[in-house]
């Protein structure tokens, strides 16, 4: 990394050697998951011969955690060093990661224990990706927090262009369960690039004795920004539409388009592609444009992406709308997330990082477990193109409402941190 710096223009963030290390671990763990992203799906459907509403189920218990201990996790957070917590959870997701091949070598491999380990691993990405959001505000500026998130979603695209690959030779040489080996190694790496950052962490002003206070706190801060509300409501409608369209998408290609895992691994390189593009040039345009109107295009160019995938046939033309597919969900993803990531925490002051971050984790996820469970019923009842259908109109009517309701479009600059939030 060293020798790349001089290269790099006086003002890049990546000449920073405290943001290069995040961002290097970034880089890391998500090289891993994009083994997991395809393995444990597909140890699901080919090992297990998963059904569209197993695979559900699968995704529900994923997104549980966060309905379920976001909120109170959040005062937790804003009591708590950030960075200790973002570390643990690497090494709690690589055990979690760990239990897998083990158990599928013991024989003890099923459905409801994949159920378990999807649990585990939405209670870390509840609590660890929420401290991981804050330490992003404690190393960066937040005049810069739209550019240091694309620059995050930079190394996560270079990771989705090269991770598929690896992830397709790995699943294709050891089989699915042993290729979450090769995660669980990554995030022990990325563990130890994590403990070489240094953080300043602000006082807290939560005391230990009143957590429902506390809670209620955040939860009013919350409800007080327009602008919160707006994008919980916006995100939040798009969750349901994006689950009910992305459960049954391994189930689409190996069912519909007849694809083996490895051919399913290198279709994924589209979805590199897609956030390559959309990280290089999405703090550009969200200059250009405007953060509301970035975000808006974002969840428009996903909605698309699915919506062309319909007129699909099988073969060759069937895996190229796949691969299309897959770079427009991955550029409308991170346009959209790395402008309301920004957004948030640029009118939200230190000490209520944690229960904001929580609490909007909280209100856009309540609907994930209710979208792909009606992706499976869908998916299992109507026929695998229905799932998507609904998530592709779904998502492109949030797209129009959030342009024409939500006020979004209006917002044309980070706004600034208010005088008195509370």
């Amino acid at each position: 990394m060293q020798s790349l710096v001089p290269a790099l223009p006086a003002s890049d963030l990546l000449r920073d050697a405290n943001y290069r290390r995040l961002w290097t671990s970034v880089l890391i763990s998500s090289l891993g998951a994009q083994v997991t992203l395809l393995a444990l799906p597909l140890t699901a459907v080919v090992l297990l011969g998963a059904t569209p509403t197993q695979m559900a189920y699968l995704t529900a218990m994923e997104t549980l955690p966060f309905v379920l201990f976001s909120l109170p996790a959040g005062v937790w957070l804003d009591r708590m060093r950030k960075l200790p917590v973002y570390v643990a959870g690497e090494g709690l997701l690589a055990l979690q990661l760990l239990s897998v091949p083990l158990a599928w070598s013991l024989g003890w491999l099923s459905m409801p224990f994949l159920y378990a380990v999807a649990f585990g691993i939405g209670c870390v990405f509840m609590a660890a990706g929420s401290a991981a959001q804050i330490v992003l505000t404690q190393v960066v500026p937040t005049a810069r927090l739209v550019e240091a998130h694309a620059k995050n979603a930079m190394a996560s695209s270079g990771a989705e262009v090269a991770g598929p690959g690896l992830a397709g030779a790995l699943i294709n040489g050891v089989g699915a369960p042993l290729a979450l080996l090769a995660d669980a190694a990554l995030l022990c790496l990325s563990l130890l690039v994590l403990r070489g950052v240094r953080v300043t962490e602000p006082p807290s002003n939560a005391t230990q004795g009143h957590f429902w206070r506390d809670l209620k706190e955040g939860l009013r801060f919350v409800a007080s920004q327009s602008l919160l509300v707006h994008l919980a409501l916006v995100v939040g409608i798009w969750q349901v539409f994006l689950q009910c369209a992305m459960v049954v998408q391994i189930l689409y290609a190996s069912r519909v388009l007849g694809l083996n895992e490895h051919q399913i691994g290198l279709c994924y390189i589209g979805l590199g592609a897609g956030t390559v593009l959309a990280s290089v040039l999405g703090s550009r345009v969200s200059r250009r444009i405007g953060p509301g109107p970035c975000l808006v295009l974002g969840i428009a160019c996903s909605g698309l992406g699915w919506l062309q995938l319909l007129a699909a046939p099988a073969g060759n033309w069937g895996v190229a709308s796949f691969v299309l597919m897959l770079m427009c969900f991955g550029s409308g993803a991170v346009l959209m997330f790395i402008n309301f990531l920004a957004l948030r925490q640029a009118v939200t002051p230190a000490p209520l990082l944690g229960r904001m971050t929580t609490t909007m984790r909280w209100l856009i996820l309540l609907g994930s477990a209710p979208g792909a469970l009606l992706g499976g019923y869908l998916g299992e009842h109507w026929g695998l193109r229905s799932a998507t259908a609904v998530g592709a109109v779904g998502t492109l009517l949030v797209a129009a409402w959030a342009w024409r309701y939500s006020g979004l479009r209006q917002v044309r600059a980070l706004p600034s941190l208010p005088a008195d939030p509370l």
